[in-house]
């Protein structure tokens, strides 16, 4: 690279939970600039998931990030004219970036009334192993393991 590594932005707390990770999900939920919606579409979500599951809705939630979060995805590298897939393995933040994007992802694609409906219903699927966010790590993880015969390219 030629430039410096750019620096570590960090987000406050959300004002509920106290919880780093909240904000960095609702910084990803929202639209527009608009906290606020963001924040009453996520609590809204916690809410629902504890009236379904009689569970703590913050706990399902980390339960899901950690169930959805891929331990290892691949990366395109051009070695010699052509294009391989390297397994590679997936750090601490990423999978924690990956698996937020691919929870509101799938939740925004579901059918149901309202975003915090949404959510919930995928949360809920992907604490218990189910559900699009689960099955998109699922399909990264087999690709890794079909492309493992390239892993001795690593970066």
């Amino acid at each position: 690279m030629r430039k410096k590594k750019a620096p570590k932005r960090y987000v406050q707390p959300d004002p509920k939970f106290s919880d780093v990770m909240v904000t960095q999900f609702v910084n990803r939920i929202m639209y527009e600039g608009k906290k606020s919606t963001a924040y009453t579409v996520f609590y809204g979500a916690l809410d629902l998931i504890e009236e379904r599951t009689k569970e703590n809705g913050l706990e399902v939630w980390k339960k899901a990030l950690q169930n959805v979060g891929p331990s290892v995805e691949v990366k395109s590298r051009r070695i010699g004219g052509a294009n391989f897939q390297i397994p590679t393995e997936v750090k601490g933040d990423r999978k924690a970036s990956m698996a937020m994007k691919w929870i509101i992802q799938y939740s925004r694609d579901r059918n149901g009334k309202s975003m915090a409906d949404k959510l919930a219903s995928e949360i809920i699927a992907g604490s218990k192993g189910e559900g699009g966010a689960f099955k998109k790590k699922e399909d990264t993880q087999k690709m890794a393991e079909a492309n493992k015969a390239f892993a001795h390219f690593k970066f």
